[in-house]
């Protein structure tokens, strides 16, 4: 059983995007997640559901876009790499959204939230952000412990970070207010202090032990979109889930979201109306052994689904 598309979504028209970026962290591999999970049928599966699906991969462009030289910027890693190809694909998001299609970007590691949340908030200014992750994604250049670009979006896109010549095209286009964490397990000490600091909204496991996922989600919602008016982005990294239900991920922290815990946020929020975005991130199907990858591509595709309205009854 699918949902209808929401209040801000008047058509079934999907717009897949592609991020195969791996610039924003040092495993190789997670920029073969898009591809991956179209080869195991997901434009097919969303079409099954009464959806009409624009694709479009992004691997020439992101390939094209890697600089000869890209060395280390006020201590992040490959920065003009990640900054054109998100700057780029931000536009792509922007247009789609425009367009009224729901936007599904597939990635790639979880520094492409600087394209899609751009792209999103460009399109839907009053938007909010559900984040969906082991990790809290809001260091700053500064605070880094290892440079890595997908442990910075979120500090760029709410204006947290210092200046860096890299990433001034990134409006701070997210109030902190209007962002809201769930499944937060591994969380720097720098990142800690930002989270208190700016009294943003963080649901850790503990609190989903403690809660239950419905009563987190309603809480969630409540904090971000308290009259059910906004737009909803959501970005959900895999490694939210436990590494025993997406083992194939390339920052996996025991202790996580089981599958019906990681589905039931992705129902709950297209139940809504109100989501017009998700990202589906940091899927490494060269990770583990094959059949890992296997199951993690399928909890992918599934988790896709269930943010486009697919249902248990």
């Amino acid at each position: 059983m699918t949902a209808a598309p929401s209040k801000f979504i008047k058509s079934k028209d999907v717009a897949v995007i592609g991020i195969p970026i791996n610039a924003g962290q040092p495993r190789q591999g997670v920029e073969k997640g898009p591809a991956k999970l179209i080869e195991f049928g997901l434009l097919n599966q969303v079409e099954e559901m009464g959806w009409k699906s624009h694709h479009t991969s992004n691997e020439e462009l992101v390939s094209k876009l890697q600089p000869k030289h890209d060395p280390d910027v006020l201590n992040l890693k490959q920065p003009k790499w990640v900054s054109a190809v998100t700057k780029t694909i931000s536009e792509q998001v922007r247009s789609s959204a425009i367009d009224g299609k729901f936007v599904l970007t597939l990635g790639g590691d979880h520094s492409l939230g600087l394209a899609s949340v751009s792209g999103v908030f460009a399109a839907y200014p009053e938007a909010c952000l559900i984040w969906v992750d082991a990790h809290s994604d809001i260091n700053t250049p500064a605070s880094s412990p290892s440079g890595n670009i997908h442990g910075c979006p979120i500090a760029f896109l709410t204006g947290i970070a210092e200046d860096h010549p890299d990433f001034r095209w990134v409006k701070p286009c997210l109030d902190t207010q209007r962002l809201v964490y769930i499944g937060l397990r591994d969380i720097d000490d720098g990142e800690k202090k930002i989270i208190k600091e700016k009294n943003i909204k963080a649901f850790s496991m503990h609190h989903v032990d403690k809660y239950g996922i419905g009563k987190v989600v309603d809480m969630a919602l409540d904090h971000v979109n308290p009259d059910r008016n906004r737009p909803i982005h959501l970005s959900f990294d895999v490694d939210a889930l436990d590494p025993s239900v997406a083992p194939s991920t390339g920052t996996p922290v025991r202790g996580g979201l089981t599958f019906r815990e990681g589905h039931y946020i992705c129902e709950a929020l297209a139940e809504t109306g109100l989501l017009v975005s998700a990202d589906i991130v940091e899927v490494n199907p060269d990770l583990v052994d094959e059949m890992a990858a296997f199951q993690t591509i399928q909890v992918a595709c599934s988790l896709a689904r269930c943010c486009l309205g697919e249902s248990l009854l």
